[in-house]
C-alpha cells in the first residue's frame, strides 16, 4: 500500500490522452460561449432597423447580457464550491445554449433583453468553472500555456460568430444566428459522458474510488491501485467562501487581482465597441468594423498563448505586468498618424496585451487561490470585473461625446491600463510579508 499525494501527481504528470480530452472539451465550450456573447454585436444592425430601436435602447439590450454575466459569475463561482465543476458547467450550457436559440423567436426588444440577460448568467457562470478544471488538471509546468490555450476559444468563438455572420446574417436573416446555438445542447450527452469532475472536489466528498480513477489516467505510469491511499490537503467547504478570499493575508491581492480584472475589461468593451468610430472621427479609413474585430481577436489569441508560454518560464505577475504596460503604449500610440499597416500592427498588439491580459488574469486567479475557494475566487473577480465591461461602452461613447482631441481620447483609454498596472504588481505583497513575520516569529521561538 502506498501514500499518493493528489496534487503532486497532477503536478507532476506527463501530459496524456486525458489531458489533450480535458483540454477539447473546456475549449469546446469556451468557444460556444465567446460565440454566443459576440453574436448580439453581429445582428445589431438588423435589429435596430427592425425593430426602429434608437441608441439608448439598443445599449441597453447590449448591457443586459453584461449584466447576467456578472451575476452569472459570482452565483455560479460559488455554487460550484459545492455542487462540483461538473455539473456546473453542464448547468451553465444548458442556461446559454437554449436561451440563445430561444432568442431568434423573440418579436419585440424586451423579451429579447430578458432573455439575453438570463443567457449571460450561463455565460458568465461557465468561465470561471472550466478554468477551475482546466487549471486543476494541468500539469504544473504548462498550466498558464494551457489555461490560456483553452480560454484562447473565446476570442475563436467570437471570431466564428463574425465569420459566419457575413454569410448568414444578409442571405438568412439574423434568426439563423441564434438556432445555431443549439448545438452545445445536442454535445451535452457526450459532455455528461467526458467532462471529468474535480478530483479536489471528489477527494472533499470522499468519493474516492472515482478521484482514483481519474488518477490513474491523469498518470497512467503509478498504476494506481484501490489499495493505494489517497492523500490530499483537506478542501472544508465554507460558510462564507468569500470571507475566505480575505483570509491568510490575502486581503490586498484580492483587492488588486478585482481592480486589475475591471481595469483589463473596461478597456477591452471600450475598444471592442467604440474603436472603429473613434478612428473614424480621426480621419482613417479601417474599413469594416468585423475586420478590425478580426485583427484584435487574432492578436488575442497570439497574446493568451504567448502570455502563457512566457508565465510558465518566467512568472504570471511579471508577464500581466508587463503586458498592461504594452497595452497602455499601443493606446496611446492609436492617438497619432500611422500608416496603414503600422495601425493594424498596433490594434493586433492592443488585443493581445488587453484580451490576452484578461485570459491570463484568470489563469493567475486560478493559481493564486486554493482549490476550495477557487471558483468563488473567479467568480467573485469576474463578476467585480463585468462593471467595468458594462462602464466600457459608456466611457468610449462619452469619450466621443465631449469631442475631445484625438490624442486625449486613446490616452484616457490607456489610463486603466496603467492602474492594472499597479495592482497586479501589488499582488502576494502583503501575504509575502505575513509569511516573512511568521517565519521570523518561529525563528524567535526556536531560538
Amino acid at each position: 500500500m502506498r501514500n499518493i499525494d493528489v496534487n503532486a501527481t497532477i503536478d507532476n504528470a506527463s501530459f496524456t490522452p486525458f489531458h489533450w480530452k480535458v483540454l477539447f472539451w473546456c475549449s469546446l465550450i469556451i468557444i460556444f460561449d465567446g460565440y454566443d456573447l459576440v453574436i448580439y454585436g453581429v445582428v445589431l444592425p438588423l435589429l435596430m432597423d427592425q425593430w426602429a430601436l434608437n441608441p439608448y435602447v439598443a445599449g441597453l439590450l447590449g448591457s443586459s447580457a453584461l449584466f447576467g454575466m456578472m451575476f452569472g459569475a459570482m452565483g455560479f463561482g460559488m455554487l460550484s464550491d459545492r455542487l462540483g465543476r461538473k455539473k456546473t458547467i453542464l448547468i451553465c450550457v444548458v442556461l446559454f445554449s437554449l436561451t440563445t436559440c430561444i432568442n431568434g423567436l423573440v418579436t419585440n426588444p424586451w423579451q429579447f433583453g430578458i432573455l439575453r440577460f438570463i443567457a449571460g448568467l450561463g455565460i458568465g457562470g461557465v468561465m470561471p468553472n472550466v478554468v477551475s478544471l482546466m487549471s486543476e488538471y494541468s500539469p504544473k509546468r504548462s498550466r498558464s500555456t494551457l489555461v490560456a490555450l483553452m480560454f484562447s476559444g473565446y476570442a475563436v468563438g467570437g471570431m466564428m460568430s463574425a465569420g459566419l455572420g457575413i454569410w448568414i446574417v444578409p442571405n438568412y436573416g439574423w434568426q439563423i444566428m441564434f438556432y445555431l446555438a443549439i448545438v452545445p445542447l445536442l454535445l451535452l450527452p457526450l459532455m455528461i459522458k467526458y467532462l471529468p469532475e474535480s478530483v479536489a472536489f471528489l477527494m472533499a466528498q470522499d468519493r474516492k474510488e472515482e478521484a482514483r480513477a481519474l488518477l490513474q489516467k491523469v498518470d497512467p505510469a503509478q498504476q494506481i491501485t484501490k489499495q493505494d491511499q489517497l492523500i490530499a490537503p483537506p478542501a472544508n467547504v465554507q460558510k462564507a467562501p468569500v470571507l475566505e478570499l480575505f483570509r491568510g493575508g490575502r486581503n490586498l491581492s484580492t483587492l488588486m487581482f478585482w481592480t486589475a480584472f475591471f481595469c483589463c475589461l473596461l478597456m477591452v468593451y471600450a475598444l471592442g465597441s467604440w474603436l472603429p468610430k473613434l478612428m473614424s472621427a480621426a480621419g482613417y479609413e479601417l474599413g469594416s468594423s468585423l475586420m478590425f474585430l478580426m485583427v484584435l481577436n487574432i492578436g488575442a489569441i497570439v497574446g493568451a498563448v504567448g502570455g502563457g508560454w512566457l508565465a510558465d518560464r518566467f512568472s504570471l505577475r511579471s508577464v500581466l505586468v508587463s503586458f498592461f504596460l504594452l497595452a497602455s503604449a499601443s493606446l496611446v500610440s492609436l492617438g497619432y498618424p500611422h500608416p496603414m499597416w503600422l495601425l493594424y500592427s498596433l490594434m493586433a498588439v492592443a488585443g493581445a496585451t488587453t484580451i490576452g491580459s484578461q485570459i491570463l488574469l484568470y489563469a493567475y486567479v486560478a493559481q493564486y487561490y486554493p482549490a476550495n475557494i477557487r471558483s468563488t475566487a473567479l467568480g467573485w473577480a469576474s463578476g467585480i470585473g463585468r462593471n467595468g465591461a458594462i462602464l466600457g461602452p459608456m466611457l468610449g461613447g462619452t469619450l466621443l461625446a465631449l469631442a475631445l482631441p484625438h490624442q486625449m481620447n486613446f490616452l484616457a483609454l490607456a489610463v486603466p491600463g496603467a492602474i492594472a498596472t499597479i495592482a497586479i504588481a501589488l499582488v502576494g505583497r502583503r501575504q509575502a510579508a505575513t509569511d516573512q513575520a511568521t517565519d521570523g516569529t518561529r525563528v524567535a521561538a526556536d531560538s
